[in-house]
């Protein structure tokens, strides 16, 4: 029984631990961890003093693509080749004088090639080229295109007639009558009173103008194939120029 007693003595010796010896050696370890510069909780309190900022000139448009020009190519129909040979000094200045572009016409491919060069300011400007000559190649003219460069938010809005209703023969022809009228009467109504530009191509119809402007005269289109009287239309078209005279 001694020799038990012995041992669990011996045993409750060695368990107990001396609390000078944990303090001293949290702190050495905290002295190591600012030593070594590992806890990065530490923050140093000392202001920067004499720091320049660095200054840098904007970037231009031609070194956002690494110094490379981008080149869009849109093709030419056979019908509007003839009219591109004689309208193309219109077509070509504003792309050189005003957007900075290359501009070349390919006969071989027979597509208008544009590309970027260093001194092409705008990085939208060759979009706004490509929807210029994409609305002339679809019918409109120049003096109508080329509002596209001038004017922001201009969208061209393309459908069928055969989209809104299935039409052939006699009942196709009767529908384009009456969205044309006579002498062209009833599209330059719907042109003047919703401030759009508007080309039929056989049964292809193009409108060009903003989004709410299009909306005015896409609607009075459909009820003209539908069948509606251009009679009705139009007085449909005086009631809506009137209300968007109030709100302007």
């Amino acid at each position: 029984m001694a020799t038990l007693k012995n041992k669990s003595n011996q045993e409750e010796s060695s368990m107990i631990i001396d609390s000078e010896f944990i303090s001293t050696s949290i702190d050495s370890v905290e002295v190591e961890t600012r030593n070594t510069g590992r806890n990065d909780m530490l923050i140093d309190s000392k202001p920067i003093e004499n720091v320049k900022k660095p200054n840098f000139r904007p970037a231009k448009n031609y070194e956002l693509n690494g110094g490379l020009s981008q080149i869009r190519r849109i093709s030419v129909p056979p019908n509007r080749f003839t009219p591109l040979k004689k309208e193309w000094e219109k077509i070509y200045d504003p792309l050189v004088r005003h957007l900075n572009l290359q501009v070349r016409m390919n006969t071989r491919s027979k597509r208008v090639e544009l590309k970027t060069s260093k001194y092409t300011d705008d990085p939208c400007s060759l979009q706004k080229a490509e929807d210029f000559l994409k609305a002339f190649m679809l019918g409109f003219d120049v003096d109508d295109a080329i509002t596209i460069l001038r004017v922001d938010d201009l969208y061209i809005d393309s459908f069928d007639i055969k989209d809104v209703k299935s039409l052939e023969g006699d009942h196709l022809s009767r529908a384009i009558g009456r969205i044309a009228g006579k002498n062209g009467a009833v599209k330059y109504a719907i042109e003047n009173t919703s401030k759009t530009r508007i080309v039929l191509a056989e049964t292809s119809i193009h409108i060009l103008g903003s989004f709410q402007n299009i909306k005015v005269a896409k609607d009075a289109i459909v009820s003209l194939i539908l069948g509606s009287p251009p009679g009705k239309v139009h007085a449909n078209l005086k009631v809506i120029s009137s209300r968007m005279k109030q709100r302007f």
